[in-house]
Parts: C-alpha cells; sequence; structure tokens
C-alpha cells in the first residue's frame, strides 16, 4: 500500500555539476534524502512499464538509500529497478546499465573523489535515459521541486537482500539486482585489443592500478586480473570500503601518492593507474612520467584508432573550457571538429548523441566517448594500454613523441579549497569587473590579449550557458582560467588553471613548474588570490 508522508522543504538542494553532494549528517536528517529523491521522481518524464538503475560507489549512507529508494520506486508507479549487488555500481557501468537496458534513467549514489565515512561525504545525481547526467533544464526543475514539495510516497516493505544476485517482487515492482562488473566487462572486451593485451602480458608487461579502496576495484580485478592476466596483487586496495579506507579516493599526485612513488623508482612497472570513488577519473602515469589530464586526452585522442572499436577513426573532440587545448591541435591534425564546454559531463551528452564528438576529456582526470554518457576511468586506463601495446613504447616515449609533433601544452590547477563563500564570491565579483580593463596589461612577460567570462551555446540545442569561468588570455597561446567549484560540500573551492604553450620546436622537455611559474605570477597579481583567500600556496596542485 502506498505511503504519503508529510514534508516540509530544504533549502540548498540545488543539484551541481555532477548531482546534490552534502555532508553524511546532512543526508540522515529525516526527510533529506526523501525530498531530494522524491522530486526526482515528481520531474523527469517516464513511460508507463519504466525502468530505474539504482547503484553507487559503496560510501557509507550507501546501502540506507538505496534501501528507501527502492520503496519510493514502487510507490512512485516505476515497474522495474535494476540494482547492483551490494549496492554496488559505478558510474560509468550504471552509464552503460541505462544503455543497455532501456531504464529510464538512474540514481547514482556518490559524492566523487570527495571522502566518504560518516563525517564526510555523500551525494545523489540522476541520470537520464542516454546514460548521462541530467542537463541542466532537469536540474533546474529538480531543484525548483525541492523547494515546495510538500509529501514523499513510499511503500511498507522490509529491506532487500541486496547481496543475493537474483530478482524479487516489492510491492508489485520487479527488483533485478546484478552482477555490477559482468556487462561493463564485456563492453570493455569489445572495445580494446584484449588478445594483443594478454600477448603484452604474458611477454612481461608490468602495471599497477591503485583502486584506492573505491568502487573500481572489482571492476579492475575481473578485467585486468581474471581477463587480461595481469599478476595477482596488480590492483592495489582492490576491496570497496564504505570510508575508503580513511583516504581520499582523488587520483591526483597528493592522494595518490603511494602509487607516484612506486613509478618514480628504478624497478617502477611499465604503467600504473588509478581511479577515484565512483571510477569516472583516472590518474595516467608511466616509468617516471606523469601525464596531466589534459595531455592524456590528446595523445588518446591521437592513438585512438589503435583500438578496434575506433578503428573507423573519431567524429570530433569535445573539451572542457579549463582543460589545456592540447586536444585542439589534435583535433585540426586529424581534420575533425573541436568543441570546447563548460565544465560538466553532461554538456559533452548532447554533442555525442548528435554524433558530433567521439572522444571528450576534462582536466580534472575524467576522459571518455561514445560508448557510454559518462567519464570513464577504466575505460581510459585500457585505451592507453591497447595503444602502449600495439605501438610497443613506453609512456614517456609516447609522451615525448607526441609533443615532438604537436607542441606541449604545459599545465596545472591549483586548487584553494574550503575558502569562505563571501571571500571567494567577492574574489570573483572584483575580477569580473576588473576582465574589460586587462586586455593590452602586461604582467612579467606576458600580455593580455583578451579576457572574458566564458558563455557557451550548445550547438545541437542551442541553450546557453553563461559564467561558466573567467578566462584571461595572453599572447602566444597560454592563459589562467578561474572558476569556483560545484562539486564540494563546504564552503567554496577555488580552481586556477595555468596553461603555457610551447611550440614543436620549443621547449618541451622542461620542468613544469618553471614555465608555469610567469602564469602563476600573473594569476596572483590579477585575481589577488592571497589578499581575498588569505592562502600563501594552493591546497592541492594536480
Amino acid at each position: 500500500m502506498i505511503q504519503s508522508i508529510a514534508t516540509t522543504p530544504f533549502a540548498g538542494q540545488a543539484p551541481g555539476t555532477s548531482g546534490l553532494r552534502k555532508k553524511v549528517r546532512v543526508f540522515q536528517q529525516a526527510n533529506y534524502a526523501e525530498n531530494f529523491v522524491q522530486s526526482v521522481f515528481d520531474v523527469v518524464q517516464r513511460s508507463d512499464g519504466a525502468a530505474l538503475v539504482l547503484g553507487g560507489d559503496g560510501r557509507f549512507h550507501n546501502r540506507t538509500v538505496i534501501q528507501q529508494a527502492i520503496r519510493m520506486a514502487a510507490a512512485n508507479g516505476y515497474a522495474r529497478v535494476i540494482v547492483g549487488c551490494g549496492g554496488i555500481l559505478s558510474t560509468p557501468a550504471a552509464s552503460h546499465v541505462i544503455r543497455k537496458y532501456g531504464a529510464s534513467g538512474g540514481l547514482i549514489l556518490s559524492a566523487s573523489h570527495n571522502p566518504g565515512g560518516p563525517d564526510e561525504d555523500f551525494g545523489i545525481k540522476y541520470n537520464i535515459a542516454n546514460g548521462g547526467p541530467a542537463p541542466e533544464a532537469i536540474t533546474d526543475a529538480i531543484y525548483a521541486r525541492t523547494q515546495t514539495i510538500a509529501r514523499w510516497l513510499t511503500v511498507g516493505t522490509p529491506d532487500i537482500d541486496l547481496d543475493a544476485i537474483g530478482s524479487l517482487m516489492v510491492s508489485g515492482m520487479t527488483v533485478d539486482v546484478i552482477d555490477p562488473v559482468a556487462d561493463y566487462a564485456e563492453l570493455m572486451e569489445s572495445l580494446f585489443d584484449f588478445p594483443a593485451i594478454r600477448a603484452a602480458v604474458a611477454g612481461g608487461f608490468t602495471m599497477a592500478f591503485d583502486a584506492m579502496h573505491a568502487v573500481t576495484g572489482p571492476y579492475a580485478t575481473e578485467i585486468l586480473e581474471r581477463r587480461l592476466g595481469f599478476a595477482a596483487g596488480t590492483v592495489h586496495n582492490g576491496v570497496p570500503l564504505e570510508n575508503f579506507g580513511g583516504h581520499h579516493p582523488d587520483p591526483n599526485l597528493v592522494h595518490a601518492a603511494a602509487l607516484h612513488d612506486l613509478m618514480m623508482a628504478p624497478d617502477a612497472p611499465d604503467f600504473g593507474a588509478a581511479s577515484d570513488g565512483d571510477g569516472d577519473r583516472n590518474l595516467i602515469i608511466g616509468r617516471g612520467r606523469f601525464i596531466t589530464p589534459s595531455d592524456s586526452l590528446a595523445i588518446l585522442a591521437a592513438n585512438a584508432q589503435l583500438a578496434p572499436g575506433y578503428a573507423a577513426g573519431l567524429k570530433g573532440i569535445a573539451r572542457s573550457m579549463p582543460t589545456s587545448a592540447a586536444a585542439d591541435r589534435v583535433a585540426a591534425a586529424l581534420g575533425i571538429a573541436a568543441h570546447e564546454t563548460p565544465t560538466g559531463w553532461k554538456f559533452f551528452g548532447t554533442l555525442l548523441d548528435a554524433g558530433l564528438a567521439t572522444i571528450c576529456g576534462e582536466e580534472s582526470a575524467g576522459t571518455g566517448s561514445d560508448h557510454i554518457r559518462e567519464k570513464d576511468g577504466l575505460w581510459a586506463v585500457l585505451l592507453w594500454l591497447n595503444i602502449l601495446v600495439v605501438r610497443r613504447i613506453g609512456v614517456d616515449a609516447l609522451a615525448r613523441d607526441h609533443w615532438a609533433r604537436f607542441g606541449r601544452n604545459y599545465y596545472a590547477r591549483h586548487d584553494y579549497e574550503a575558502i569562505d563563500t563571501g571571500r571567494a564570491n567577492a574574489l570573483v565579483a572584483a575580477l569580473t569587473a576588473r576582465l574589460p580593463t586587462l586586455p593590452g596589461s602586461r604582467f612579467g612577460p606576458l600580455m593580455v590579449a583578451r579576457a572574458d567570462s566564458f558563455s557557451y551555446t550548445d550547438p545541437v540545442d542551442a541553450s546557453v550557458s553563461a559564467n561558466q569561468g573567467l578566462r584571461v588570455l595572453f599572447e602566444g597561446g597560454s592563459r589562467v582560467v578561474f572558476r569556483l567549484s560545484g562539486t564540494g560540500t563546504s564552503g567554496a573551492t577555488l580552481r586556477v588553471y595555468l596553461e603555457r604553450y610551447e611550440p614543436a620546436d620549443g621547449m618541451i622537455g622542461a620542468d613544469t613548474a618553471l614555465m608555469l611559474a610567469p602564469i602563476v605570477a600573473a594569476a596572483q597579481d590579477i585575481a589577488q588570490i592571497a589578499a581575498y583567500t588569505g592562502r600563501a600556496a594552493p591546497d592541492v596542485v594536480t
């Protein structure tokens, strides 16, 4: 029997670039998660017999919300829920499951690369029928509904056994508990040259993969160790834990320091990689060489045709605006379109659906293709493996070969985390007001050519997204971008993106920090970061 539970709105339930993210304690408030889930169900369109995909990254509070979401789905008229065994579904796997089984959409329970545990972060994101994150029109409607909601619907049924694969009924609705890995692993095997990779592994090719005690562990263990033949133990930290082992599951050089140290040692494996909390981000590192996400996107695009799934070539390349222009140079060489979008994977969805792009990427370590509608950490790792073994080349040599052809975009991101929101907004307001005065100004050796607030018009649906980051472009192709992040749960995070271009006949083998020093100094001067934030240095450099 359907039960209607009276409720009142909570302030601040606006989905960010990747759903609603708050501290676990916030989500544990009575009616908080239920209000948001009901608002999704009230807004999204679905036909009779609709299926909902449900799963998450295994973090603390996932199981509680999954059980409640199953009851609410039954009360709201869904015919079927597909849920990963143990409540587990990586974000890319969830996107694939939505697409494969024709679901009307899915709820992904994750705060991505944010920490997990009772005192840490939780999140809920809705993905639409194409498998991608809900576009702004839908997230805006969900937020509007959260501000007026007065009831949520449920059924009075007990929790189901999330750890038993099989089908059961919940108040007339079918619930299918599925193997969370099998469908995804099958998809990867269809895209990449597994026989060639297996042969290289049998010939002595080695790697290390850090799953960071997050959701990718079971996927990497199945694919890398069982299907491709890498030695047992190749996958480090492979068991998902509710608190990610007390670590921050963000695959960067700060939080994956153990992998970095391993790969910088003389006896390092041939290849190193990591993924994040929900499995959609990646870190790529070779023996003695870290690859920035921007370079990774460009190198993958330049070599993608070596993988069976991309042998016919690429239709286009898309990148978020803060991501370096390295991929644009590849697109120009290939004679295909290069698209520059706002931050947020949802902006790639229309391009992929329209066949305007094949490979997409973000500087925040997300890379993917048209095989799903999410970024995909393990997919990127497998494409790197495919390229390395077919070309019979190491990571460092491949990077140097790429820069010798296309030039090098030296790149870094400086994050100033948990800044007082008022101070952060004041910095952005002051910088926005200053933008018109910057062209023609000199900062050390740099001359400002142009400065603006990035606005994007979608070439498919003509939707406009304004105020997507502040750009200062210098003569010669260098630039700095300032943006407040929408993925944190406390205070504000200021992200400063720094880029310097060197042509192929320039200094392509220099130290990144040295090459970016003039850009860093200019960024400080232009935005007065220290004055507004009180920070002498960033909290994280990637």
